[in-house]
């Protein structure tokens, strides 16, 4: 009845079509209730073949995120919420944004984020240079709050638990070598009383 290529013409035409089709998951595909070709549709009809594996990750190994990690949200939006928490907890009054107490506060609770962050990424050299910066700014104002007032710096450095080594005053040459014997002969100190 029909040779032989034109069913090999009709099954590749059937095949190229499928090729190209979304892939659908069926589990029986029936091309007639009586086949012509009972050769053909025995190729055609597969009941018991599994549908091919498309999918690269399986639904079920997707993991949900937990319920508190999206509640919480950002990690920087829960820095920002502590900061103007110590902000306000050292502020002088109620529009303080510029007292050394309000900027320490601030510049503390940054200093322990970003010190978490280098023990989880120690390699994040531009955070590590920005820290140090930080530390020093702090220590600046610490300074400063040192000499204007010793009270309120001794109040600041308690409460935030800072570990802060108070400038001392700056000393003379001679106060800070006075108890050392010289080391060298002043060769010059010769020369000018032989002369006079």
């Amino acid at each position: 009845m029909f040779t032989k290529s034109v069913l090999i013409a009709v099954l590749a035409t059937i095949s190229a079509t499928s090729a190209f089709a979304p892939s659908m998951v069926n589990t029986r595909s029936v091309i007639a209730s009586r086949p012509l070709f009972a050769d053909a549709a025995d190729e055609i009809t597969d009941v018991d073949e599994p549908a091919p594996e498309d999918f690269i990750v399986n639904v079920g190994d997707i993991e949900e995120p937990d319920a508190a990690d999206v509640a919480s949200g950002p990690a920087w939006a829960a820095l920002n919420e502590r900061i103007t928490e110590m902000r306000i907890k050292h502020r002088r009054s109620e529009n303080d944004t510029g007292s050394p107490e309000y900027q320490v506060a601030g510049m503390t609770e940054r200093i322990a984020y970003l010190t978490e962050h280098l023990k989880e990424h120690p390699k994040d050299f531009s955070t590590r240079r920005g820290l140090v910066a930080l530390v020093n700014k702090r220590r600046r104002l610490l300074n400063y709050l040192f000499k204007e007032d010793v009270q309120r710096y001794k109040d600041v450095v308690a409460s935030l638990g800072i570990r802060h080594k108070a400038p001392s005053p700056v000393q003379t040459k001679e106060e800070k070598y006075g108890r050392f014997p010289g080391q060298k002969p002043n060769k010059y100190k010769n020369k000018q009383t032989s002369k006079a």
